[in-house]
């Protein structure tokens, strides 16, 4: 692998069609060398949000000057901006439609520019697939060293969607939502595991319980620590509680979506 420079693609793309590959091929086409990393084309299409917690939850694993490529687009076409996000160590490509916000909340420094310079386009440039004629040269021409201030001027009005965030009602609850679906239908919930100790830190000695609609899920260290094949809680991967079944699908078998409220309570 070398030194080469790491562009890395998420996208709601699929693999049915032929997208993916020919954004690749456009990205080879500029920079041959470099080394392109999938991380996902299964976000359920036009959802930004999830497309939001996969990049956030990414990232930050890659290595320095990374070029992280994220094309999920309801708006293509439309007067939606093409932008270049710059943090302390990676670099973002994608369009301007808040799939970015969580990176907002997180990152240390951004600066965001919008993308003018129409000659980093593949001409003629398509209403339909920005994804090859904006994005994917964007991010090539980026991974062969040209200046971010080349490709347009910095803008601070970018959209930045609300974050679900969890709420303290009182000094011993903490109310969060699933804010994610994986393929096993394992539920991600916005409760992180450092909200639980600080609240820990006033309610030692009580018992903590984790709720969702009515259920206690029972708070288990890992997947294969649950007795049957209930819904039970741990801390996931990535620091965040998490509903599972033992051995099934969470979602599923109890009828949980994204925006479903979770309690965390100590008593």
């Amino acid at each position: 692998m070398g030194n080469a420079p790491i562009i890395t693609l998420t996208t709601d793309f699929g693999y049915k069609d032929p997208f993916v590959g020919i954004m690749k091929g456009v990205i080879l086409g500029i920079n041959p060398s470099i080394n392109i990393v999938d991380i996902t084309h299964d976000i359920a299409p036009g959802n930004i949000m999830q497309a939001a917690f996969a990049i956030e939850t990414s990232f930050a694993y890659f290595p320095y000057k990374t070029i992280h490529l994220v094309v999920v687009d309801p708006g293509v076409g439309t007067m939606r901006r093409p932008i270049i996000v710059s943090t302390a160590r990676h670099y973002l490509v994608g369009p301007d439609n808040g799939i970015f916000s969580r990176i907002y909340s997180i990152a240390e420094s951004i600066d965001v520019f919008h993308v003018t310079a129409e000659h980093y386009f593949l001409s003629p440039s398509s209403k339909t697939f920005h994804g090859r004629d904006i994005f994917a040269p964007v991010a090539a021409w980026l991974s062969k060293g040209v200046d971010i201030m080349n490709f347009g001027e910095p803008i601070s009005d970018y959209i930045n969607l609300p974050i679900p965030l969890p709420s303290f009602p009182a000094k011993n609850i903490i109310e969060g939502e699933i804010i994610y679906i994986d393929r096993f239908g394992n539920l991600t919930t916005n409760i992180h595991s450092q909200k639980i100790e600080d609240l820990l830190e006033n309610n030692k000695g009580k018992k903590m319980r984790v709720l969702v609609k009515g259920m206690e899920a029972p708070f288990r260290n890992f997947y294969a620590d649950a007795n049957d094949n209930g819904i039970y809680s741990l801390i996931n991967s990535f620091n965040y509680i998490e509903l599972f079944v033992k051995n099934g699908n969470a979602s599923l078998e109890f009828g949980l979506k994204v925006g479903d409220k979770v309690g965390v309570i100590f008593n």
